[in-house]
Formats: structure tokens, C-alpha cells, sequence
């Protein structure tokens, strides 16, 4: 059975304790691998192996950071069909989703952050004859990253790219749930010929490694994604400390439906956009509201789709709807379900854990669930699932449904379908959402600002954003000489 190790100093290495935790794979509900049980030692080590390689990484030119960060992107595609497997197997999800999403993207965030940090500009202000200013953008210094494991690859390498762009050396933390690709992509930073230190990647509990990493005094920077509750404890922990924080978290993202959309469309990537992973993508849209002259047949006709989406083994081509990543996880989206049920809602579908036969017969599956009857303002409405669930909800006026969207804590997406143009950037600048996809859904352009509102985060991330969270702006302040004097008849 493979053992994962810690990626500290260029070399893959035991945990210091040599304590390991089992790593399941969902499908089958069976342990396949172990990864390192590592706490504050490990992270002590990683942090002094980056410290000493940001002397020199720091001053590395941007060129020679670019080169390497490409050639890594390079090797994620080479390997491209082993990261996806693996990406399946660890996390649950359909092969063909992480072969078309989570693997180029994890490629891609390299390739941008490598160029794009060659672009990267200064600013200058002219103070008329009597000062220049310029601005240096200088690394921070060692990053903390901590990465959630929905999207394990595809979120990691968004946080590691572009710190190491910048010139910062990283101390990452994988999701102990699915460590599996960020344990390969250490094996392909070897081979690629990343300089030891550079990058760190410390795997186990969040409560030990994160923990640690978030509470170092030397680690001046921390970039999480994950759930808000942890979010806020890093809050709590890392703010006093005067540290800079990326914070992307929770999301109970609306999905509003005008009588006026372009209907084929809006139903085919409503199914997207409320079942992908499982519905574990922040970004899904788990409150769908239906202007009510149309919301019978959006009924009659999702109920239809997600019925036909059947959870299957991930590792089969044909299947995508896979497996939840966690029997933990799959508990917790049962009994949101019972309590939907509780608070007066009505399962249209779905509502079921899945069992399947044969070397899938104790893996963690549920059916996609669709439930309507519910207040907006209900639980079921209100908190995080992260899984397959999503509700119904008719309403007759903008202001009603502007109402029903914002009434959340959470302000991370919005998705708006109609055809009248003035509407959508009318809802759009209502919604209380960081990002408002109008006419689609999971559009990304990396040069955009990622991140969300209220109780979704603090911060962005994305584009240059993102590198210039990673460094510290220094204003340079030259005084001039005083003009000379012309000779007369020469002014």
C-alpha cells in the first residue's frame, strides 16, 4: 500500500513522528494509501527549509522563476492521464471531469502566474520639479497556503503559483481527505528542478498542520480556502499577529430564473452548476429561484434531468455523478436532507444514499436531490451543504427574489439567466455576491479577481490580485535637484 510522504527541502521524507493516517477512496469506502500524521515539527522544518531558500529564490529574476513554473505546467501535462486517475480515485469524482477540469486547470494556473509575473508593472508618480515615486513590489516572504479537497489540485496549484511567481517560498497543507495529487505534483517539482526549499508541501489535520502553519510567528502570509469556521479561527489566530490573509470561504450561491431566458441553454448548465462534483464546488448554485410563469415546466423538466444522472463509479467513463468524498461528509448531506424534510420540504427526487454493486457496494453515494416547499429563510436554506442538494423556489418580482438571494450569510456567487439586458446588470449590481455569472455559470478568465462577500471571505484571489497579495508594495521617494538656471536668451 502506498505511503505518501512530506515534500521539505527538495527530498520526500517521513513525518518526524512517523505516524500515518488512512486515506480512503470513496468509491469503494476502503483504505488505499496512507499519508504522513505530521504536526508543529514538520511544519517547523518545512518553514526553515523555505526561509533559507527565499534568500536566493527572492532574488531570483523573474525570467528564470517563469522558466521552472513552466516547465512544471509542462509535466502536469505530460502526466496528465495519472493526476486525473488519481484525482478520481482520492477525491470521488467522475475521471472525465477531472480530465477536462481539475488537471488543466491545475496546468493552466501555472502557465498564467509564470507569464503573468513577467508583466507585472510598477507604478510611478512625478511630484512636478520636486520628486519621483516608484513602487517595488518585494515577496512577503515564506507563504502559508492550505488548500481544501474538493478541488485538490485545481485549488492548490491556485495558491502555490502564484506565491512562488512572486517570489515567495511556500509551506503548503493539502487536504488530508485528498492528498494524493499534491504528494505527485512534489514528485514532478523534482523532476522539473525546483530549487530544495522552495516549495514545502506538509500533509495531515488541519488542527496540527494547519494549526501550525497558521500560528508560526515567521510565516507572514497565510491563503486559505475551506469553511468558514476555519476560516474564522485563522482569522482569530493570524490577526492579532498582524499577518496578511487570503480568505476564500463558504458559498449558498442563488440561482435566479426570468420567464425570458434562453431555456435549453439555462437547463443544461443548471445541471452543471447545481450537480458538478457532486455539488461539492463552492460555486454551485444550491438556491434555485424560477420566475413563476416558468416554474412548472423548470420543474417538470430539471426533476427529469436529475433523475436521469445516476451516481456510478468514477473510474467508468460513462459515469458523471460519483462518489462524496467522505463518509463523514456523506452523513452530513443526509441529514440536511432530513432536515429539509422536517422543516416542510418536498423531495421531488432523489433524497437517497446509493448503493452499488460489485467493488463500488460500500462506497459513499446520494443521489442528486431536488426539494421545494421550503421557506428561503429556513435552515435548509440558509447553511452549507456542499453536496447534491439544491431547493426550488418560485417568486413573482426582482425586489421578492433580490430579497430571497441576499439573505444569506454567505456573498460568494450569483447566477442570473435572461435575455433583457438592462435586468441582468440591474440584478447584477444588487446581488451581494463577488461574482455574478449572468447567461453561464464557472466562465473563468484568470486575469479576473476571485473571492466573495459577508461571510465568504476576506480578500481576492486570482489574476494579478494574487501576485500582488504575495508581495509588499514599497514606495521609493527621490528628490530632485533643483532646475538649473538657463542662460538668458536660452529659456
Amino acid at each position: 500500500m502506498l505511503q505518501i510522504k512530506n515534500y521539505i527541502n527538495g527530498e520526500l521524507i517521513a513525518p518526524v513522528g512517523n505516524q500515518y493516517i488512512d486515506n480512503y477512496n470513496p468509491a469503494t469506502g476502503k483504505i488505499y494509501s496512507h499519508i504522513p500524521d505530521s504536526d508543529g515539527k514538520d511544519v517547523q522544518l518545512a518553514y526553515e527549509a523555505a526561509a533559507k531558500a527565499f534568500q536566493t529564490w527572492s532574488l531570483t529574476t523573474k525570467e528564470d522563476r517563469s522558466k521552472l513554473l513552466i516547465r512544471i505546467a509542462d509535466l502536469i501535462d505530460k502526466n496528465h492521464e495519472k493526476l486525473s486517475r488519481a484525482e478520481s480515485t482520492d477525491n470521488g469524482k467522475p475521471i472525465q471531469l477531472a480530465r477536462v477540469v481539475d488537471i488543466p486547470r491545475a496546468a493552466a494556473n501555472f502557465r498564467f502566474y509564470a507569464t503573468g509575473v513577467l508583466h507585472l508593472s510598477s507604478e510611478a508618480q512625478i511630484m512636478e520639479d520636486t520628486a519621483i515615486n516608484y513602487t517595488l513590489h518585494e515577496p512577503v516572504g515564506v507563504a502559508g497556503c492550505i488548500s481544501p479537497w474538493n478541488l485538490p489540485l485545481y485549488l492548490f496549484t491556485w495558491k502555490i503559483a502564484p506565491a512562488l511567481a512572486a517570489g515567495c517560498t511556500v509551506v503548503a497543507k493539502p487536504s488530508e481527505i485528498t492528498p494524493m495529487t499534491a504528494y505527485l505534483l512534489s514528485e514532478l517539482c523534482i523532476e522539473a528542478g525546483l530549487p530544495k526549499g522552495v516549495l514545502n508541501i506538509v500533509h495531515g489535520y488541519g488542527h496540527k498542520v494547519g494549526a501550525a502553519i497558521t500560528a508560526h510567528p515567521n510565516i507572514p502570509v497565510i491563503s486559505f480556502t475551506g469553511g468558514t469556521k476555519t476560516g474564522a479561527e485563522i482569522a482569530r489566530v493570524a490577526g492579532p499577529m498582524f499577518k496578511k490573509l487570503s480568505l476564500e470561504l463558504g458559498g449558498k450561491n442563488p440561482n435566479i430564473v426570468f420567464a425570458d431566458c434562453d431555456f435549453e441553454q439555462m437547463l443544461k448548465t443548471t445541471m452543471h452548476s447545481s450537480f458538478s462534483n457532486q455539488g461539492e464546488i463552492c460555486l454551485c448554485g444550491s438556491r434555485i429561484f424560477i420566475e413563476r410563469p416558468l416554474y412548472e415546466k423548470f420543474k417538470k423538466e430539471f426533476v427529469a434531468k436529475a433523475i436521469e444522472l445516476k451516481a456510478g463509479d468514477p473510474a467508468n467513463e460513462k459515469t458523471r455523478h460519483g462518489a462524496i468524498v467522505s463518509k463523514q461528509h456523506k452523513e452530513k448531506i443526509l441529514s440536511y436532507i432530513a432536515l429539509a424534510q422536517q422543516e416542510g420540504g418536498k423531495i421531488l427526487c432523489g433524497g437517497n444514499e446509493v448503493k452499488l454493486s460489485g467493488e463500488c457496494a460500500d462506497g459513499w453515494f446520494i443521489e442528486p436531490t431536488v426539494i421545494e416547499g421550503l421557506p428561503y429563510n429556513c435552515r435548509t436554506n440558509q447553511e452549507e451543504i456542499f453536496g447534491p442538494v439544491v431547493t426550488l423556489t418560485p417568486f413573482d418580482t426582482e425586489e421578492e427574489v433580490l430579497g430571497y438571494a441576499n439573505s444569506t450569510q454567505y456573498g460568494l456567487a450569483g447566477i442570473i439567466w435572461t435575455e433583457n439586458l438592462t435586468r441582468a446588470h440591474r440584478m447584477a449590481q444588487h446581488l451581494q455576491s463577488g461574482i455574478i455569472w449572468i447567461n453561464c455559470w464557472l466562465l473563468r478568465d484568470l486575469r479576473t479577481p476571485f473571492g466573495g462577500l459577508k461571510n465568504s471571505g476576506v480578500g481576492r484571489e486570482g489574476g494579478f490580485e494574487a501576485l500582488r497579495f504575495f508581495t509588499e508594495p514599497k514606495n521609493v521617494c527621490i528628490k530632485l535637484s533643483p532646475s538649473p538656471t538657463l542662460p538668458k536668451g536660452r529659456e
